[in-house]
């Protein structure tokens, strides 16, 4: 396999599971953990928190493909 078409398909599972992750999180109700008014600051937290989730599920899911499938 080459090198590019691990790297295209694992950019492709990371954004697949970015929107998986973005419209689970909309189901969370993170404004009830911030001050009244802090916006920005939830929404900053928010999108962090997706990144990593999408970091850490895409890792986890492309080792296991790597160790277990392949």
């Amino acid at each position: 396999m080459r090198m590019e078409d691990i790297m295209t398909g694992k950019f492709f599972l990371y954004m697949l599971v970015f929107f998986i992750t973005l419209w689970s999180f909309e189901s969370l109700n993170i404004n009830a953990i911030f001050k009244k008014g802090r916006i920005y600051q939830a929404r900053i937290v928010y999108y962090m928190l997706c990144m990593s989730f999408t970091y850490l599920v895409t890792n986890f899911l492309y080792d296991l493909y790597l160790n277990f499938i392949h």
